[in-house]
């Protein structure tokens, strides 16, 4: 019996910024309609691995791979690859890398099915609620100058499809009353809720969401685990997250994987995490040697 592709797989992932080396060697995978829990220590390097998988940084070496849609994604691949001599001689390889460094970028990852949050909000706090989550779907409009002119028929039901599309995750984030509000006056837990309808107004297969219960009370934290658990189960997207409240994190997770100074130091089942003597020493600064004793 063979063993099922993941939706999500990083290989030996490194990144490395001048002499520093944010990641070592990190390898993990996602598994499809799950939710994973990316956690660490400040400074770990949870923030460097989803800037890779979403595209936002080029890794120094290793590969991650997005399974799924109409084909495989490679997403070192689709933001540029660097162009070496040997490319020189391999025309197909060449023709390949010049093609994404001219058209690639972080925005066909979004195209192949990642979307994210992120740690500090990113929204629109000029446009209202509803214009955020229509600037997210530019890419599935017709974007035609002379049927956005003329009004035909094919543009008008884009817009309508847009519009149907974003009243939709604003009534399930909880936020329908709040659709012609600024993003700007909204309180934080309902800005937080309105990133997530963003991103999932893409229609992604992915959602890595970065700390978002950061700064939320009790009762938003426990509306948030509802909210996941619904992209989940409802909608079948398949959630990464990186997240400081351990009670999220153990109530939520289907799979932990744990990282250190760059490196994976645990994964496994939110049980099997928990009492993990190297997972005890990272977060509570303890030599290894004193939490097996």
């Amino acid at each position: 019996m063979t063993t099922p592709l993941p939706l999500l797989s990083v290989s030996s992932l490194m990144m490395q910024f001048g002499g520093i080396l944010a990641l070592n060697d990190v390898s993990f995978g996602v598994a499809p309609n799950s939710i994973t829990a990316l956690i660490g220590p400040n400074g770990a390097g949870k923030t460097t691995v989803f800037n890779c998988i979403t595209g936002f940084y080029r890794a120094t070496n290793g590969v991650i791979t997005l399974y799924g849609r109409e084909k495989d994604t490679n997403i070192g691949q689709i933001i540029g690859e660097k162009l070496s001599v040997v490319d020189f001689i391999q025309p197909k390889i060449l023709l390949r890398k010049l093609y994404y460094k001219m058209f690639g970028g972080s925005h066909l990852a979004a195209r192949s099915g990642v979307a994210r949050t992120f740690q500090n909000i990113r929204l629109f706090k000029d446009m209202t609620s509803l214009e955020n989550l229509l600037v997210a779907q530019h890419t599935q409009v017709n974007r035609n100058l002379l049927s956005g002119l003329f009004k035909t028929p094919s543009f008008n039901r884009a817009e309508q499809l847009a519009l149907e599309n974003a009243y939709h995750w604003l009534s399930v984030c909880g936020l329908a009353d709040d659709a012609n509000r600024l993003a700007g006056e909204l309180p934080y837990g309902h800005q937080r809720r309105l990133e997530i309808a963003r991103a999932m107004c893409t229609k992604p297969t992915l959602i890595c969401l970065d700390e978002p219960a950061a700064g939320l009370n009790p009762n938003e934290t426990e509306a948030l685990s509802v909210l996941i658990h619904t992209l989940k189960n409802d909608y079948h997207v398949t959630v990464l997250l990186i997240e400081h409240d351990m009670g999220l994190v153990m109530s939520i997770s289907d799979h932990v994987v744990v990282l250190d100074h760059g490196e994976v130091i645990a994964m496994g089942s939110p049980d099997s995490v928990k009492n993990d003597p190297a997972v005890i020493s990272a977060y509570l600064g303890i030599e290894e040697e004193a939490a097996n004793s």
